[in-house]
């Protein structure tokens, strides 16, 4: 099988723009920095990366008969909003499992930016006392069984869709765009630097640049910068969901340990709290380019960004692909970091 044997029902507008980051690349005189953004995906509640990976999950929960979408995810989730608004697209119900996944003291935490779109759109959302873990939830489990017992009939999608078997397909797909892309643009791009935490969207690209060099492509990197906090339990989690897509879609060798790069050293301490270099990143994209950033996962991804290209681990004479994930409604409830 290849990516193109799997079924996709549309949720985005078509492939995601990319553009040339003009004032960052002179700013940090190096390397040669675009973006690509999923910000701006799709119609649905400000799109983000969990959109693109549920277009190839929602062909399953339609053939499935389900009628409730049951997900998980900390407070100020992208990825519950996200899934709340493709249950509002198709009309089915939504169960949401928001467990207390960062150490953030904001009162507004728990009522502005992602949970209040969630709650807009229809989502019977619970708070969880719960703390971090990018593992399945015993949470989402009883979230799971209630709806069960209550004569619903639910989709299992586990936190950020990365442990569901077809949560890497969507950026296995998204590598294809790329090379489309390239060849419009007349650009290739040797690095992509992309957050991670879950890890399906860093594993699917793997997957997908990996099918594409052994079809002939040219190499390159896909740089994961780590914002977990918890940095080999996600290592291990990339990995093996980036294996699980190649053979998916058809690789037939197993993924070199090289093709696999989880960077630490800007998530800080916690998951979900932004640090000096997060904030400084932010701020930085804002400036220069207008384009907007979350403190959670792309202020984290950026700073590492910035700080590679200025030390030279990613040299002067490459062309980055900055994958801009989404997230900015999360800005709502750290509002106290810009005053």
């Amino acid at each position: 099988m290849s990516i193109h044997d799997f079924e996709r029902y549309p949720l985005t507008f078509g492939p995601s723009p990319v553009h040339r980051l003009d004032r960052l690349t002179e700013h940090l005189g190096g390397a040669d920095v675009w973006a690509k953004r999923e910000d701006v995906n799709s119609g649905l509640a400000f799109g983000g990366n969990k959109t693109r990976k549920l277009e190839y999950i929602v062909p399953d929960v339609l053939a499935s008969g389900a009628d409730t979408l049951v997900s998980i995810g900390g407070y100020q989730s992208n990825h519950t909003r996200q899934v709340a608004a493709v249950a509002a697209k198709l009309g089915l119900k939504c169960r949401l499992v928001q467990e207390k996944w960062v150490d953030w003291d904001d009162p507004v935490n728990d009522t502005v930016g992602n949970i209040l779109l969630s709650r807009i759109m229809g989502a019977d959302v619970r708070l969880d006392p719960n703390g971090f873990d990018i593992g399945l939830r015993p949470s989402w489990e009883e979230a799971i069984a209630e709806v069960e017992a209550a004569g619903g009939r639910p989709y299992a999608i586990p936190a950020g869709a990365s442990e569901h078997r077809l949560g890497g397909l969507g950026f296995a797909s998204w590598a294809y765009e790329v090379a489309e892309q390239e060849r419009a643009l007349g650009v290739f791009f040797d690095t992509i630097v992309v957050c991670t935490v879950t890890g399906s969207t860093h594993a699917g690209m793997i997957a997908g640049f990996a099918a594409l060099e052994d079809a002939g492509g040219r190499p390159r990197r896909v740089i994961g910068i780590d914002a977990s906090a918890t940095i080999d339990k996600t290592r291990g989690q990339v990995g093996r969901i980036a294996r699980n897509t190649a053979a998916l879609i058809g690789l037939e060798r197993e993924l070199r340990d090289e093709e696999i790069t989880v960077l630490e050293g800007w998530a800080g301490d916690l998951y979900g709290v932004p640090v000096a270099s997060t904030v400084e990143a932010i701020r930085l994209s804002g400036r220069l380019e207008g384009m907007i950033l979350d403190p959670v996962y792309e202020g984290k991804s950026m700073a590492g960004l910035v700080e590679l290209v200025g030390s030279g681990a990613i040299p002067k004479d490459s062309t980055v692909l900055y994958a801009h994930l989404g997230g900015q409604p999360a800005l709502n409830a750290y509002s106290g970091v810009f005053a």
